[in-house]
């Protein structure tokens, strides 16, 4: 069966994921980055010339990491409810039945073309603030409000990402698999399926990016994300220097969250490439 498979998905050795040699560690941008970020805090603390931004921004930095903590909690629950739902959309998109298939298109087409910001603010202050269920009374706190919101336009892109990983398979593949005698049922879950995996990676893991820098929306409605935490920081000390240097700082975490993401994607598309 194995050896079947291969037949059916091709053969190759499997390329490798070492890194090529080329420039030191330590000449890395990054690096050079770092070193000379950590020089300028040493020369600080030992001639005791440290800005007073800098200083609030020590005492607040805790908090800041805490904020962050929850929109990537936002970020992970919207993405793992947006991927399932959009499986399920992207398989009726495939569906024989045409009623199946429209639906899901213009669902895709709604969702991905709708302001992220409308959608947070329309699960936010639609959906009721407390849920009643018989005699009990269970409060619908607005993080989840965001996380739905979030999770549809999320939704609707899996879905595509599925469909068109779907169609990307060549149709020689399913006839040389029935050729061999396998059932549809083992064409896509042992020969489909992990090649769509494959391909579907790249784009969901740079949406999850995308999805997590749309968390920043949730101080609009009232969540106590890192984007309100900056923002009570700011108003606390009331400096401007310590104000660009708070906003400074999130957008450094946002993107020491995210580049390691868009790092990873962009192997990942150089493996598929050579594949």
């Amino acid at each position: 069966m194995a050896s079947e498979i291969a037949i059916v998905q091709g053969s190759g050795p499997a390329p490798s994921l070492a890194p090529a040699a080329g420039t030191p560690a330590w000449r890395r941008p990054w690096a050079l980055s770092a070193g000379a970020a950590l020089a300028v805090v040493a020369c600080w603390t030992a001639t005791g010339t440290t800005p007073t931004a800098f200083v609030h921004l020590w005492k607040w930095l805790p908090a800041l990491m805490r904020g962050l903590l929850a929109n990537i909690e936002i970020s992970v629950l919207a993405m793992a409810l947006g991927t399932l739902f959009g499986l399920v959309v992207g398989a009726l998109s495939l569906s024989p039945l045409w009623v199946l298939r429209v639906a899901a298109r213009w669902y895709v087409q709604f969702f991905r073309n709708a302001p992220v910001l409308v959608l947070v603010y329309f699960t936010t202050y639609v959906f009721p603030f407390e849920l009643h269920l018989v005699s009990w009374t269970f409060p619908f706190p607005d993080w989840i409000k965001v996380v739905l919101g979030l999770a549809l336009p999320a939704s609707a892109n899996v879905a595509e990402i599925f469909r068109g990983a779907i169609q990307s398979i060549p149709s020689a593949q399913w006839e040389a698999a029935q050729s061999l005698a396998f059932r549809r049922t083992e064409i896509f879950r042992l020969i489909v399926l992990p090649q769509c995996l494959r391909r579907m990676l790249p784009p969901w893991m740079n949406l999850y990016a995308s999805i997590t820098m749309s968390t920043a929306l949730a101080s609009l409605v009232g969540v106590h994300d890192v984007v309100d935490t900056a923002q009570i920081a700011s108003n606390t000390v009331a400096r401007t220097d310590f104000t660009i240097l708070v906003y400074f700082t999130l957008l450094g975490l946002f993107f020491a969250y995210c580049y390691p993401i868009a790092r990873a994607t962009r192997a990942l598309e150089l493996r598929h490439d050579r594949h």
